[in-house]
């Protein structure tokens, strides 16, 4: 997972200012599957055959762990450079495009278009990704520790409460390490999305 730098060296490019709001962390929210499932259904609707998988990714997606309360949602697309097939659906749901890479695309609310969403900001963004990550779909306790988890989170969001660039790239190291061993799990048990 490379750092926003190493990113922006690389060629990617954040479209909009950078934006600095307090990284506030809740306890988990038995609703986020729901809301999720309602974006979900949305998306797959503007989307259709384009949306190969809409998956509920990051944080909000495992019981019982603490989070931004902003539900993470990867959508995998057959070819991720034709945003002709998929920008102006997602957009049309009232998310921007954010972040461009390659083999990426990030959408979130924008501020003017938030406020046409229901509800709080509660659905921060899309991935997009042209293939599927494997881990994005993993049983509800996949292994790791759960605890330290949580007092990464609560400690990185401490440090780096105005800054989420840096929260994000601190945590990096964390959640690769988490995905290798899913993945070896996953492949030691025959799991498979």
């Amino acid at each position: 997972m490379p750092t926003f730098r190493e990113s922006m060296a690389a060629g990617a490019r954040l479209i909009g200012p950078q934006r600095n709001d307090p990284i506030e962390l809740a306890d988990y929210d038995a609703a986020w599957p729901g809301r999720f499932e309602q974006m979900r259904a949305r998306l797959a609707a503007a989307l259709g055959d384009t949306a190969r998988r809409i998956d509920h990714v990051g944080s909000t997606a495992v019981p019982g762990l603490a989070a931004k309360p902003v539900i993470d949602i990867q959508v995998s697309v057959p070819d991720v450079e034709d945003e002709a097939a998929f920008r102006a659906p997602i957009e049309a749901q009232g998310f921007g495009m954010r972040w461009i890479e390659l083999g990426h695309r990030y959408f979130r609310p924008p501020a003017a278009a938030a406020a046409r969403l229901p509800g709080p900001r509660v659905h921060h963004r899309q991935r997009l990704g042209a293939r599927p990550r494997a881990v994005s779909r993993l049983p509800a306790q996949p292994p790791g520790n759960g605890s330290r988890v949580r007092q990464l989170k609560r400690d990185l969001a401490s440090r780096y409460t105005w800054n989420r660039i840096g929260y994000n790239d601190a945590k990096g190291p964390f959640i690769e390490s988490v995905v290798d061993r899913a993945q070896e799990w996953a492949a030691a048990s025959g799991w498979t999305p």
